[in-house]
């Protein structure tokens, strides 16, 4: 429930979207100050909960409480504008609510310089609300506050004071929006749009620019610019560091360090989790949990948390098999007892017959009712850790894969020679050897994803050649999992001996998904639920070759986490691209850098 010191407060929240909950019950609150990851699966509601908190949308039960004197600024994942739109109409959409103030201003400085009877005509507050409504009229028009001013030459406070018959009241009125405006730096505004486009990499952006002619990656930095210049007291960023290059992402997590008020942020970053969060909101089937010390506690308390499920299971198995086994002795011990005697029993002799009450039985009974109360309500069996397995099955005794890279080329999986692919890619050479890792980076449409398919051999080249041995492993950047209409299931056991139901147990058993998703359809999942699919096959048939490309791309942290680690733990050959910063920082292994389709 809300304190009287949170800025934010989720209570009983509960969002549904036709017959799926996406947030059930949901409680939680934010201190002002407090600087929030917010953590999930692709799907898993982030952007829903923080469009409640932008009041964007309505939650269908609870309360959301938000007390933001200072002002709330909303990024979403995706921004549509028209694209007649211009660069400071996108700015002034994001300062609305200086520009709004400042119209209120001007209109109030306006009012004080009129001659008394004409301010007298009408309340002073229903002029300054009719001036600045005028004033912004634009805004719900088209998406920008075109008629506003973006100047922001300082006012004269005393302009007007002494007029003969001049009223108190729009004197005090134009003093609070003075106050109010300076307190939220309204006149460094548009000097602060200038220093995060600079900073996020747009320096001197035209400002009467069509936003249509800008790319997807510009639009999305000229946004975040613009709400980060707003510098609103509650911050509400969705996946801000997407379409942004190592050294913008640098700049963003500085200022939002800097920061004075709260941010809440939804990102995959976990780099940007772990220099700007202290508190962690991770949304899983449903549900929000909160984690404290940022994003090492969070790795700390899920390490815990899977160490508590794992001695749950295990003791339930033992009660399980400590039961069965004294129904098994007791009913042994039934066996030995005669159920009758040749003679009524006389004295106190050791001989009983066998009855309904004697202990042996009762004590059968009782086993036999824990062991059912064990079977019905068993503890949850923690999911297998992911693990890549090399096959392996073609080395030779000569140390070639498959044997037909010859001698030269002895342990290599893959060699290409001379290989051409239109103006995408040209390398002269290059040999992959068994157990080998290499990590491939570049900037975009350097020729990564070209050379990953081209190793996979799903791209002919132009020209050169390609050989390759041994079971090749693919995890693709962008292709589904297969028809929108296919089962998680039959996706998962496509291609594989037996009935879809056959595989259930052993796609369950790697945590990925939960029974009840097993029936959903593709076209049902988001876009990182199918490429769970991809991945769960990967990691369940063995390869000599694993091709990653950006393989954590819509996987929460933990599950990248968890990726890691088998990563580390395989034994065949590894080509990755990732822009994954802590991926690449921890990586040990060959690097190669691409530019423009070239090795550098």
């Amino acid at each position: 429930m809300r304190t009287a010191a949170a800025q934010l407060a989720f209570a009983e929240i509960t969002k549904r979207y036709d017959t799926r909950v996406v947030l059930d019950r949901v409680s939680f609150t934010v201190r002002p100050g407090e600087r929030i990851g917010v953590i999930g699966d692709n799907g898993a509601g982030k952007s829903t909960l923080l469009r409640l908190m932008a009041g964007v949308e309505r939650a269908d039960n609870g309360e959301v409480t938000v007390v933001a004197p200072g002002g709330v600024g909303y990024l979403p994942q995706s921004l549509e504008l028209p694209r007649h739109a211009t660069v400071a109409d996108v700015i002034d959409l994001a300062l609305a609510e200086l520009r709004e103030l400042e119209a209120r201003m001007r209109a109030a400085e306006h009012a004080l310089a009129e001659p008394a009877e004409d301010a007298l005509a009408e309340p002073a507050e229903d002029a300054l609300a009719r001036s600045a409504e005028d004033a912004l009229a634009g805004l719900a028009e088209d998406g920008s506050a075109g008629s506003a001013e973006r100047g922001s030459a300082r006012p004269n406070p005393g302009a007007g004071v002494g007029r003969e018959g001049q009223a108190d009241v729009p004197a005090a009125v134009y003093a609070r929006l003075v106050a109010e405006f300076e307190a939220r730096g309204g006149y460094e505004a548009d000097v602060r749009v200038d220093a995060a486009l600079h900073g996020l990499g747009l320096p001197g952006l035209d400002r009467a620019r069509p936003v249509g002619t800008l790319s997807g990656g510009e639009r999305s930095r000229l946004a975040l610019a613009a709400t980060l210049a707003a510098d609103p007291e509650l911050l509400l960023l969705d996946e801000p560091t997407n379409d942004l290059d190592d050294r913008a992402v640098a700049w963003l997590e500085q200022r939002l360090r800097a920061h004075r008020g709260t941010v809440v942020a939804i990102t995959h970053d976990r780099v940007f989790l772990e220099r700007v969060t202290a508190t962690i909101l991770e949304v899983a089937e449903g549900h929000v949990r909160r984690y404290g010390d940022g994003y090492s506690g969070y790795l700390v308390a899920k390490a815990a948390e899977r160490a508590a499920r794992l001695r749950a299971y295990e003791e339930w198995k033992q009660e399980l098999a400590r039961h069965s086994g004294l129904v098994a002795a007791n009913a042994g011990r039934m066996a030995a007892i005669p159920r009758k005697m040749a003679k009524a029993g006389m004295g106190t002799g050791a001989w009983r017959a066998r009855s309904r009450t004697h202990g042996a039985a009762g004590r059968v009974r009782q086993s036999q009712q824990r062991m059912r109360w064990l079977t019905d309500n068993p503890a949850p069996r923690p999911p297998d850790p992911l693990r890549f397995t090399p096959a392996f099955a073609a080395n030779k005794a000569d140390g070639a894969v498959g044997g037909t890279m010859g001698s030269a080329v002895s342990g290599a999986v893959a060699v290409l020679d001379g290989v051409r692919v239109g103006s995408r890619l040209r390398l002269d050479a290059l040999t992959v050897r068994s157990g080998e890792r290499l990590l491939v980076t570049g900037p975009n449409g350097a020729g990564k994803t070209t050379l990953i398919r081209v190793l996979a051999g799903e791209l002919q080249p132009d020209a050169g050649t390609v050989r390759r041995a041994g079971r090749i492993g693919h995890l693709r950047q962008d292709e589904p999992a297969g028809p929108p209409d296919r089962t998680v299931l039959a996706a998962y056991a496509a291609g594989r001996p037996g009935s879809p139901d056959e595989h259930a147990d052993a796609l369950l058993a790697l945590g990925l998904f939960r029974p009840s998703d097993l029936r959903l359809r593709l076209g049902e999942l988001s876009y990182g639920q199918r490429r769970r699919i991809e991945l769960a096959r990967l990691v369940s048939e063995p390869v000599d070759l694993l091709l990653l490309d950006e393989p954590t791309n819509h996987l929460s942290p933990q599950l990248v986490e968890q990726l890691e680690e088998a990563l580390t733990s395989y034994e065949g050959a590894l080509v990755i691209v990732t822009h994954d910063r802590r991926m690449r920082a921890a990586f040990t292994g060959s690097h190669l850098e691409l530019h423009a389709g070239t090795a550098v």
